[in-house]
């Protein structure tokens, strides 16, 4: 989930001051419209990292609007007079009103993860937490308040290279403070619970924008753009003008670099050394669903990729090392009339498999994410609010016990071509290039940015995504593979 997150996006000074011109201008803007109509507030949520520019970047904010119209509120230890009352009271009584715009610093995302990461709650209460926050939200929104919540986020490894950093600076050494001692302390546990906290509460009417905290321009200018966005949809909404509707990213990168444009796509393996790896492997798994283990536990592999990707072939390469009785395949395709008629995961939900079980999806759920969303099957509302229910189901099949593995198998266009122009030229390949195909390279770009998007809200620590570069089938063979059986063995050794 905090993938993206950790890239390193950076921009230039000349290039951020420019666009700064430009969103001061609409924020102003938007900003006058909210005042003016007083239909709804915006309820601003501040969380994450320590030393990711929290403060800073709020600071900003008050310098490109009025701040007039801007509360900030940090909710540190409760009073005696808050104590007295429901925990929600001391955020209700500082709602913003209509036409105005709030920033909640230590609000109760904050208090729930560190009373979790503390120990001064245990998971249950946590759950609690989580679901009276969502219940609170979902009740905000309904009143139409515009809610949006931001985590900024360092790795672990830039929030110790920023605090020696700092230490090491005299004329900037007074910045450091306990809190950010503490969270180098309890990265792990605060990351942890807090990607679960993310997981739970992303819906579409009040979703998680992870912002990479590393580069300061970057960061203010991502945070900026977001509300911006965010306010225009809002009032336009609230005035009876249709929305934009567009298959564009709920958060673009600003210097255009993405999850799979990270990836080192020319990692490839010879033909010996693939012989030997995935010899390996498929002993590995063929022991593995063996094994008496396997009995508490199901197995699913979901495949997504690039058209010409090589799923059938990493596919084959997984079944190649079974007995057909230990696995079912399920291609996905357009749904039936049977399937339109149910929930959207419905006809997903009918291909669980059972403990002792492996089920291989060649294609899956995140079709909604991804195909109709690109191709306009389905409202935006639906795309968005598929994330949450996503992540819902994997947890689902997380608690039952699955091991659920999911693979995007990434190549580049060169090699795509590559891959059609062999297709449409071997007889026995001809069947697997189709005018879709070719429909959908006209789109590759809409396709890395939902994808992007998928990546960015639903891998999470129970579900991750594997990013496979399969411009080298070989590579990517084994890597699926070698994947499948760490995490089998994983989950063997929490049993």
């Amino acid at each position: 989930m905090f993938e993206s997150a950790e890239i390193g996006h950076s921009i230039d000074k000349e290039t951020y001051e420019k666009a700064v011109l430009e969103l001061r201008e609409a924020l102003l803007e938007a900003q006058l419209e909210l005042k003016e109509k007083a239909r709804f507030p915006v309820l601003i949520l501040i969380n994450g990292i320590e030393g990711a520019g929290k403060g800073e970047t709020v600071k900003l904010l008050n310098e490109w609007m009025d701040p007039r119209l801007i509360n900030v509120e940090s909710f540190m230890s409760p009073t005696d007079e808050e104590l007295a009352r429901p925990p929600q009271w001391r955020f209700w009584r500082k709602l913003p009103p209509k036409g105005r715009i709030g920033i909640y610093f230590g609000n109760w995302y904050s208090q729930m993860l560190q009373a979790r990461v503390e120990g001064d709650i245990k998971d249950a209460r946590l759950d609690q937490a989580i679901n009276d926050a969502e219940g609170f939200e979902r009740m905000l929104c309904d009143e139409g308040a515009l809610v949006l919540k931001f985590w900024f986020h360092l790795s672990k490894k830039q929030l110790k290279g920023r605090l020696k950093a700092l230490e090491k600076d005299p004329q900037r050494s007074w910045q450091l403070n306990p809190l950010d001692w503490k969270q180098s302390q309890v990265y792990d546990r605060f990351v942890r619970f807090g990607e679960r906290v993310l997981r739970r509460t992303s819906r579409d009417y009040a979703p998680w924008y992870v912002i990479e905290g590393s580069d300061e321009y970057y960061r203010s200018l991502s945070v900026g753009r977001i509300i911006l966005e965010g306010l225009q949809a809002a009032l336009e909404q609230d005035s009876g003008r249709k929305p934009h509707t567009r298959a564009a990213p709920l958060m673009s990168s600003l210097d255009r670099r993405s999850l799979l444009d990270s990836l080192n796509l020319q990692l490839q393996l010879e033909k010996d050394a693939y012989k030997e790896q995935l010899a390996i492997e498929q002993a590995r798994l063929n022991g593995l669903m063996r094994d008496k283990r396997m009995r508490g536990h199901a197995l699913m592999a979901v495949f997504e990729g690039n058209d010409a990707a090589g799923k059938g072939g990493a596919i084959r390469r997984i079944t190649g090392a079974l007995d057909p009785r230990q696995y079912r395949t399920v291609p996905i395709a357009a749904p039936t009339e049977e399937e339109r008629a149910q929930p959207y995961l419905w006809r997903f939900w009918r291909h669980v498999p059972g403990r002792g079980q492996f089920t291989i999806f060649d294609r899956s759920w995140y079709g909604r994410v991804l195909v109709e969303r690109v191709e306009g099957f389905c409202a935006q509302a639906d795309w968005l609010r598929a994330y949450g229910e996503i992540n819902d189901f994997e947890e689902q099949l997380h608690n039952f016990g699955i091991v659920l593995v999911k693979f995007w198998l990434s190549i580049d266009k060169d090699t795509q071509m590559q891959r059609f122009k062999e297709r449409e030229e071997v007889s026995f390949k001809r069947y697997k290039i189709t005018e879709e195909d070719w429909r959908n390279r006209d789109k590759w770009d809409h396709y890395v940015d939902a994808v992007d998007d998928m990546v960015d809200r639903t891998s999470t620590e129970i579900a991750p995504w594997t990013l496979v570069e399969a411009n080298d089938k070989r590579y990517a063979r084994v890597k699926v593979l070698r994947t499948i059986n760490d995490a089998l063995e994983a989950a063997f050794r929490k049993d």
